[in-house]
């Protein structure tokens, strides 16, 4: 392990990240509502620490081996997340102690959009936009940025890349170049969000509203400037932008690369892949089933009102994003249950969604529908397709590990969160919302997760890493043969 070298680059990575802190400084000058001393505070401090770590350790530049990357991505993000909440812990208002900063940190960055804070109407506006900030970045992930700028500082980024990527395929790259692979990302990513922040401004969101919004938005988040989150506007074509930008979101991001470099196959790029084509009729079966069980129990005036909550509340929690129009937890208990268990198949691979992943799920069925020929023809071979191609066994296996070690944390979460006291709805729910990185839950987490005890939230902290690094990226570390030579 190139201890030296890994302090080096999370050095030049918290510098980085320090950077950003500005951003909310300027905004409460702006605004001037209070706030940015905090924020300059916090952007010292960062400036030390990653000098701190770069200055002993700058000649030590070698190439990163593929263990070295799944170290440098666990060690930044629990950088990230430690020193993101910095401006929590310094700010008079809102007044948070160590774990409920560190709570709002982490579920900003890793995009789970579950928080601590009330009041939200009232809060400074460098607050707010921080927040949003911080699920901007974390949703296409600050690594994929970082190795976007690093070649230049002279840092390799390949292993980084796929340590951090989402997905059951790893070295799939959608140019030669890594870095350009990243920046295409990115510009993508930016587009996305320019476009989703006018769209909300035209419809009637004050230009900070928007701008915030679409961050958390094409971050999949769900954070909000407002206690009643999307619902604050009472908009139905606010509603229907958010679904809109929420879906694209959530499909993969290799395709929308491969529809702006081939525009005239935009539409065969999207629609012959089977992960997208089903991930939609997942969306489309789930509306129709919320909707119907509204309609049927008259739980709004009018049917417009009734699939204008099932439309959205039915995205919104099935991508994991966790924006509300009102709480789905006071409609008939099935409805709630049912987007809770939508959120563990989440978006598609390599997009900003949480949960399982669309892939995965289609895989695991595709390997139950096997197991059941093979016991009626057992000598046949069977082979996985997806789409045309067969898919190795080693795709497959891949799979049902991630699943096993998914399973497990699951359990292992739920079961420590029993143990603190939280009741079994409550426990259940938030280990979902956490784990899958959705955000709003039952029992007491339903409006927020400022009223469980402490030793809760740092579990849940702990499941939103394991949910935003996929489990095995955080898992492999705790194998002894990783630190085996």
């Amino acid at each position: 392990m190139q201890t030296r070298s890994l302090i080096r680059i999370l050095g030049l990575l918290i510098t980085i990240f320090s950077t950003t802190l500005l951003i909310p400084a300027l905004i409460a000058a702006l605004y001037d509502d209070g706030g940015g001393v905090a924020f300059v505070q916090s952007f010292i401090v960062c400036v030390i620490i990653g000098l701190f770590c770069w200055y002993p350790n700058r000649e030590h530049k070698r190439d990163l081996k593929v263990r070295d990357g799944f170290v440098v991505v666990v060690m930044f993000w629990l950088a990230l997340g430690s020193v993101g909440a910095v401006p929590f812990v310094l700010s008079d208002k809102p007044d948070m102690s160590l774990t409920d900063s560190v709570f709002e940190s982490f579920s900003a960055l890793t995009t789970t959009g579950a928080t601590v804070i009330t009041g939200l109407d009232n809060l400074p506006k460098a607050i707010l936009f921080y927040r949003h900030l911080l699920q901007w970045l974390g949703g296409m992930g600050i690594i994929v940025l970082a190795v976007a700028v690093l070649p230049m500082l002279g840092v390799g980024g390949m292993q980084l890349y796929r340590a951090e990527t989402p997905g059951p395929v790893k070295d799939s790259k959608m140019t030669p170049r890594i870095a350009e692979t990243a920046k295409a990302l990115w510009y993508i990513y930016l587009a996305l969000t320019t476009l989703c922040s006018l769209a909300y401004w035209a419809a009637g969101m004050t230009p900070f509203d928007a701008i915030c919004h679409s961050f958390s938005t094409i971050a999949i988040g769900g954070f909000s400037t407002h206690d009643a989150s999307i619902g604050y506007f009472d908009s139905s074509l606010i509603n229907l932008i958010c679904v809109i930008f929420l879906l694209i979101s959530a499909i993969n991001f290799s395709l929308h690369y491969a529809a702006i470099i081939r525009p005239k196959q935009m539409l065969r790029s999207y629609f012959k892949d089977p992960e997208m084509r089903l991930f939609f009729l997942f969306q489309l079966a789930l509306v129709v089933i919320v909707f119907s069980v509204l309609y049927r129990e008259n739980i709004y005036n009018s049917v417009d009102e009734a699939f204008d909550h099932a439309l959205f509340q039915a995205v919104s929690v099935s991508t994991t994003a966790g924006f509300g129009t009102q709480s789905f937890s006071g409609w008939p208990l099935f409805l709630p249950l049912l987007l809770i268990f939508a959120s563990f198949v989440g978006g598609c691979a390599g997009s900003t969604g949480g949960g399982m992943k669309v892939i995965r799920v289609v895989l695991l069925f595709l390997q139950g529908a096997r197991e059941l020929k093979r016991l009626v023809h057992p000598r046949a071979v069977y082979a996985i397709r997806l789409g045309n191609k067969a898919l190795p066994d080693r795709v497959v296996d891949a799979v049902w590990g991630f699943f096993a070690a998914y399973a497990l944390v699951f359990v292992i979460c739920m079961l420590a969160l029993l143990f603190t006291g939280l009741d079994d709805i409550t426990a259940f729910s938030a280990t979902a919302a956490a784990l899958n990185n959705l955000g709003p839950g039952l029992g007491e987490v339903a409006a927020h997760y400022g009223d469980i005890n402490d030793a809760a939230k740092w579990i849940l902290v702990i499941a939103m890493l394991f949910g935003r690094l996929e489990i095995f990226t955080l898992l492999v570390l705790f194998t002894p043969v990783f630190w085996k030579n």
